[in-house]
């Protein structure tokens, strides 16, 4: 089945295939989910069977939305589906845009809704393992660290959001940490 998703094509935004998008380089619309417990943040690292940046750490969700799905609707559903997590109330962080190559030939050129969620102390996290091969809860300061120590181990999204983009994304979570 073929997953539609909205890119830009001569500057309409228009439902193009995932792969094509990717191949091409289009600018595509995206989330990315950031759940919190406190001072930690749930990171996933992909499943080894992911058609680009397999067994990289990357936050806890992101996706494309599909055409016509509004962001919220999307971020929520992506959770469910890569991570088990249901009823976690997602709050909108901004938005950030990011071009990156994510090897194979393809890249990433996102327009990202960003989302934060409260993560009370008993989630239960189900991973789906066609998509996710482990979890960890990592405070914000060592994810930076081991993101600079060790970056290949990252995926390109992540180490952008912190290098370029982290202060906005940081201050957003560190004011949902304690919600």
């Amino acid at each position: 089945m073929q997953e539609m998703i909205p890119a830009y094509v001569e500057d309409v935004l228009t439902p193009v295939e995932k792969l094509v998008v990717h191949q091409r380089g289009l600018r595509h619309l995206a989330i990315s989910v950031f759940v919190m417990r406190g001072d930690k943040t749930l990171l996933q690292r992909r499943a080894l069977g992911k058609y680009h940046t397999p067994g990289l750490w990357a936050n806890s969700c992101c996706t494309h939305p599909r055409w016509g799905e509004a962001p919220l609707a999307c971020a929520t559903r992506r959770l469910h589906e890569e991570l088990g997590i249901s009823g976690l109330a997602l709050q909108r962080a901004g938005g950030t845009e990011y071009r990156a190559d994510v090897g194979g030939g393809l890249i990433e050129h996102e327009l990202v809704d960003l989302f934060v969620g409260q993560a009370p102390a008993d989630l239960q996290i189900i991973p789906n393992p066609d998509e996710v091969l482990e979890t960890a809860w990592v405070s914000l300061p060592d994810l930076a660290q081991q993101v600079q120590s060790e970056p290949a181990r990252f995926t390109p999204w992540l180490r952008i959001y912190l290098a370029d983009g982290w202060g906005r994304v940081a201050e957003t979570l560190s004011a949902n940490a304690h919600v």
